[in-house]
């Protein structure tokens, strides 16, 4: 990784605002990644929490898939060698906030055999209960 190198040349120069000005830069880098992995694992998460509470029904696979998700983004979320968790609770909330829209797209396209639009299944479903549902599952998994 070319910032690794560059990080150990401003080090070895003594030149230490640069060295620090770049270790934020990668840590902002990182913890960018870590919100992508995690909000697209919460994705698939509530896609197949919308489909169950539309449908009022469950498959295995979606079951799977949603045991698979809550695993993913514990694992993600989780700081291996400091301990802890890079998102707490309410960023979790945070982050289900901003790809429920996306979920529930995609959930349109699947539920009911893709037959109502994202609006119409918004309005089949309880936002505030599936949000609520997915931070319990991933909160419970820590």
């Amino acid at each position: 990784m070319e910032e690794l190198q560059e990080l150990r040349t401003f080090i070895e120069q003594g030149r230490y605002p640069e060295a620090l000005t770049l270790l934020e830069e990668m840590e902002e880098m990182s913890y960018s990644d870590k919100l992508h992995k995690i909000e697209s694992f919460m994705q698939i998460l509530l896609l197949h929490l919308i489909k169950q509470q539309a449908e009022k029904r469950s498959t295995r696979s979606w079951e799977y898939s949603i045991r698979n998700a809550v695993r993913a983004i514990e694992r993600s979320n989780k700081r291996r060698k400091a301990g802890g968790y890079y998102l707490s609770a309410a960023e979790l909330s945070d982050a289900a906030d901003e790809v429920f829209q996306d979920a529930l797209e995609r959930a349109a396209l699947e539920a009911f055999g893709g037959v109502y639009s994202a609006p119409e299944l918004a309005e089949m479903v309880d936002e505030a209960q599936i949000k609520e549902q997915t931070l319990r599952m991933i909160l419970e998994a820590q």
